[in-house]
């Protein structure tokens, strides 16, 4: 018979331990599609959607090892959303810096302008953010980054990124086409038990049109993934789900082709249909949206006070209207804002961190307001300091900021620690 060994038996007793206590928590978590979603219920009927045969992106084998170590972390809670962006390059995978490069944009007023700096930034020790991150001035192409990004993201049980997106062959002002990323990313969140969502920016020349070529494009492209966000309606279809940025730049009439059952060219009742979320910022598109068509909103930027829809006191009054008119809700939270390494005049909008307090005021507000998703602004948006990427102490030429005296994983945690309250409040509002 083997000896019986105290020093043995108290780390299996702590595993054992451990293994219960995810056990539980995984048994109580939502399946990330089960719940239904509060949209205007469709006339019922089967769901048509097809998709062409060997477009799907093909995602990888389960690694044993790596399921085996996702243990350590927090169960990713797929209502909680992170903003997220692959824009980012360097000279090793990229050939040249991107974004990380981004030029000091000038005041409209041209008198005002006079009075700062213009330029572009030189990294690597001088970067367009007020921030430096843990893992320098990376490239979002790197697969080491992106695994480490996923691994931050589980680290803060964050089950969903939302990835901003431009057709193939577009980009932003000031980087390169990103169409081309959504493989790697679709991959490595999915190894990481992450869902992912499509932030359709607003390329040049969008309209009701192409739109719904883009929408078809990324159905038939990624839709078959499993890391592609669907999720389960009221009707019981399963949908995909996209966040619009800056919907209100096309009308409420042309918006209407697209997404009212009504229109001869309607994506609705097609194999294209999906949950469209707009981006609320004054108060009069709350009307604009509704007669659009939209199934939700959310109010994306992380300034308090710099809009109608960023406000944190008027979240409650939108809540209402999200219910009265039967449109999902979600609210953005971010842990402050600072840009003026890009915009250096823009002192008016910097929000402090308050060492996490900022952060923690709005996840309390939003949770106050009993929201579908909560949708974070953001996890690596460093041009404006929305940030909850690890960030590090820096000297050099530019003053950094950074976040001692806590730990480069703080904003990580805090965003943990809600999830989890989030979690348990969804189940009690469902009770």
């Amino acid at each position: 018979m083997v000896r019986f060994r105290r020093k043995t038996c108290i780390p299996v007793l702590s595993v054992l331990f451990l293994v219960l206590i995810v056990s539980v928590v995984l048994r109580n978590l939502p399946p990330e599609d089960s719940s239904p979603v509060s949209l205007v219920v469709q006339p019922a009927e089967t769901d048509r959607r097809v998709h062409k045969p060997g477009m799907a992106t093909m995602a990888p084998e389960r690694d044993p090892q790596l399921e085996e170590a996702l243990r350590k972390f927090p169960p990713p809670n797929y209502y909680v959303h992170a903003f997220y962006y692959p824009w980012f390059g360097s000279p090793k995978f990229d050939g040249k810096y991107i974004h990380w490069d981004h030029p000091q944009l000038p005041h409209w007023d041209a008198k005002v302008a006079q009075g700062y700096p213009q330029g572009r930034h030189a990294p690597p020790d001088d970067i367009g953010s007020n921030y430096y991150p843990a893992l320098g001035p990376y490239s979002s192409k790197d697969p080491a980054v992106v695994e480490n990004h996923m691994q931050q993201l589980r680290m803060a049980a964050i089950g969903v990124i939302a990835v901003s997106w431009y057709p193939p062959n577009q980009k932003d002002d000031n980087g390169e086409p990103l169409d081309d990323l959504m493989p790697l990313l679709l991959n490595i969140a999915h190894r990481y038990h992450i869902k992912v969502i499509f932030h359709i920016e607003p390329y040049k020349g969008r309209d009701e049109v192409n739109m719904f070529t883009n929408v078809k494009y990324i159905i038939e492209k990624y839709g078959e993934h499993p890391a592609f966000f669907k999720y389960r309606t009221t009707n019981g279809k399963l949908l995909p789900l996209f966040y619009i940025y800056d919907s209100y730049l096309m009308n409420s009439e042309q918006w209407s082709k697209l997404l009212k059952h009504t229109a001869s060219n309607s994506i609705r009742d097609t194999p294209y249909d999906a949950i469209f979320i707009a981006l609320l910022v004054e108060e009069k598109h709350k009307r604009d949206l509704l007669t659009a068509g939209f199934d939700g909103l959310y109010t994306y930027f992380a300034t308090n006070g710099f809009s109608f829809g960023s406000t944190l006191k008027n979240w409650d009054a939108i809540r209402a209207f999200c219910e009265d008119n039967n449109l999902l809700f979600i609210p953005s939270v971010g842990p402050g804002y600072i840009d003026t390494s890009i915009r250096p005049w823009n002192f008016q909008n910097t929000r402090n961190r308050i060492n996490g307090k900022y952060y923690e005021t709005a996840l309390s507000a939003a949770l106050e307001a009993r929201p579908d998703f909560i949708s974070i602004t953001s996890f690596n948006e460093w041009h404006e300091g929305t940030q909850i990427e690890t960030a590090v102490p820096k000297t050099s030429l530019t003053a950094y900021l950074d976040y001692l005296p806590n730990k480069p994983t703080i904003y990580l945690e805090i965003t943990r620690k809600w999830a989890a309250i989030f979690g348990s409040e969804r189940r009690r509002w469902q009770d």
